[in-house]
């Protein structure tokens, strides 16, 4: 299943926006996980060391409030997952139609 997103595209000042959908296709929707799923890595071990911290600054220094905090602050940070695809989108979106508007005003 391929992840799609919609982007409005002005025509015409004085119109509204003509809605174009774009698709990842594959390998970018591949490329984009893989990003995400090193730098959620990198976030988790950064949460469970935040965790620590925060748990002895606190004092509720227990294997369970560690491990409930990371978990609280790896949900909140690794939520953008989605918008990574959406940003990866966006970029494809704005290379078609800018790649597209040179063409049409030659």
């Amino acid at each position: 299943m391929a992840f799609t997103k919609s982007f409005p595209k002005k025509i015409a000042p004085n119109l509204p926006p003509v809605w174009e959908e774009i698709t990842l296709n594959e390998q970018e929707e591949k490329e984009v996980e893989n990003k995400c799923k090193r730098q959620n890595y990198f976030l988790l071990d950064e949460c469970l060391q935040a965790s620590k911290s925060l748990a002895i600054k606190h004092s509720i220094n227990t294997d369970e409030n560690r491990t409930k905090i990371a978990i609280a602050l790896f949900e909140k940070l690794a939520s953008h997952s989605v918008f990574f695809k959406e940003r990866a989108a966006k970029e494809k979106f704005d290379k078609l139609f800018n790649n597209k508007l040179k063409i049409n005003k030659k």
